[in-house]
């Protein structure tokens, strides 16, 4: 007689039973959605007509390559206002609580500087830009203005998230477990 079959163990994270929460999206998440979806369109009609019709659109590729960066930028948009861009968490863990807090103050002044300068700089880039799109008769700036608009409203979310910092006296990686606790509503 064989021994009765235990289920797997669960991989860490992994509940079954979780729901979806989309509480956390806004409108200008719809954005980097549709711009997603488009890029998909576009990616899936260059397969389609090179490799099913064996006769390929021209502009397919470089205005995938176009969109690509738009859902780059408008993504990293997302990214800053759900605090959700990468960091190095492990010096946290091993510096006392004032320093997390010197140290989370330096790098949302950073940040902020980053985002304002590079927003700046796109935007005179994108004057600067005479060019036209090789395929498509658009101009080139346009892809300048939306890396642009995306840095500018980056700088936005990561001052909000200063000042949040700031008057809270915390933040996801000054404190992680009241970060947690809250977010998944343990009071």
């Amino acid at each position: 007689m064989s021994p009765p079959h235990e289920p797997p163990p669960e991989l860490p994270g992994h509940q079954d039973d979780d729901e979806i929460d989309l509480s956390d999206l806004r409108w200008d998440d719809s954005i980097v959605f549709i711009v997603f979806w488009v890029l998909a369109f576009v990616v899936f009609l260059q397969f389609f007509t090179r490799y099913v019709l064996n006769n390929s659109l021209g502009w397919t590729e470089e205005i995938a390559r176009f969109l690509l960066i738009g859902v780059t930028f408008i993504g990293a948009v997302m990214a800053t206002r759900k605090h959700s861009h990468i960091a190095v968490e492990f010096i946290y863990r091993w510096v006392p609580r004032p320093l997390r807090r010197v140290a989370q103050a330096v790098i949302d002044l950073v940040c902020v500087g980053f985002f304002g300068i590079m927003s700046w700089y796109s935007y005179q880039v994108s004057g600067r830009t005479q060019q036209m799109m090789v395929s498509i008769d658009v101009p080139k700036s346009i892809v300048y203005l939306i890396v642009s608009a995306s840095f500018a409203a980056m700088t936005f979310y990561a001052a909000r998230n200063m000042i949040k910092h700031l008057r809270t006296g915390t933040s996801k990686l000054i404190d992680p477990e009241l970060a947690e606790q809250q977010r998944i509503g343990i009071d």
